[in-house]
């Protein structure tokens, strides 16, 4: 472990390097709220630079080796510094999360994926991200690690709201958990953004169980920019649950149903009102896509 001050852009920081685990905790044990930690960067470093986050103490992560693992063993295990680039191209995360692997191609742009985290997006929690809609959708379970131990929570609880998780500020996120897909399972992903690349104006992350014939046995349904949390939409899960795939009136009361208790923010890039009309119409489509075969 080392540490020294730099001045740069940013307000004055004491810039600290934890080599694992342990060291990291110890670092947040002795500065609690005036530290943040660096992985990425791809979020934490421009908020440094606009003076909208003023840690007096960044502890850099990237070296910790044991929260840069990829693992399955019946569900999938993505440790929190595993790179979106990584992810993006990982077979086991195809397989073990195809939704996952669908969402991060819209996730900036391939420079951005190559040096951002999955950990460093879920814990940023914008509610606009992909990211954390995505896990969200497929019922992820956050690891986190802290000085009294760890425990594990579930996405419903994991994000509290902008900007807000439930990470104490002595804690780290390790890891993140995704179920494995059951062989019937079929997932869509689709966004409305003003550039490919830009925050989404509205996103649905769509994953079903699908019976013998079309019927849908479980969907999952999530919304990013409709709410200060990604939005699960479960009014239109219980909705579509029963229905066939391709039943046009049942997947248009399901969109219907979708946004019936949302409150989607009015900014300078879409109104509530026009995210709520996009979100139903990307949830058609996204079952659209389902019900033909393929994936969006």
């Amino acid at each position: 472990m080392w540490c020294m001050l730099e001045r740069v852009k940013p307000p004055r920081f004491r810039y600290c390097e934890a080599r694992s685990v342990d060291e990291a905790l110890a670092l947040l044990a002795e500065h609690g709220d005036d530290a943040k930690l660096l992985a990425g960067g791809q979020s934490l470093i421009p908020m440094l630079n606009l003076r909208v986050a003023r840690p007096a103490v960044l502890i850099d992560v990237n070296r910790i080796a044991e929260l840069q693992t990829v693992e399955t063993n019946g569900a999938l295990r993505i440790g929190a510094l595993v790179r979106q680039r990584r992810a993006e191209r990982s077979e086991p995360v195809r397989a073990g999360a195809p939704l996952l692997g669908q969402a991060l191609r819209f996730v900036g742009h391939p420079a951005i994926r190559t040096r951002g985290t999955i950990g460093g997006s879920a814990a940023h929690a914008d509610p606009a991200a992909e990211i954390p809609c995505v896990l969200s959708a497929l019922d992820a379970e956050f690891e986190l690690r802290g000085g009294a131990g760890a425990r594990v929570v579930g996405a419903s609880e994991f994000f509290v709201t902008t900007l807000t998780t439930a990470l104490a500020p002595t804690e780290l996120l390790a890891a993140i958990r995704i179920p494995a897909p059951s062989a019937r399972a079929r997932s869509a992903f689709l966004e409305i953004a003003r550039r490919h690349g830009d925050f989404a104006i509205a996103a649905v992350a769509v994953s079903v169980e699908l019976a013998e014939g079309g019927a849908i046995e479980r969907a999952r349904i999530c919304f990013a920019n409709l709410a200060d949390v990604p939005y699960r939409a479960h009014a239109a899960e219980k909705a579509l649950r029963g229905a066939r795939i391709d039943d046009e009136r049942a997947v248009r009361e399901a969109a219907e149903a979708a946004v019936g208790d949302a409150s989607p923010a009015s900014d300078l890039h879409a109104s509530a009102r026009d995210r709520l009309d996009l979100a139903k119409v990307l949830l058609r489509r996204a079952l659209g896509a389902i019900a033909a075969g393929g994936s969006a």
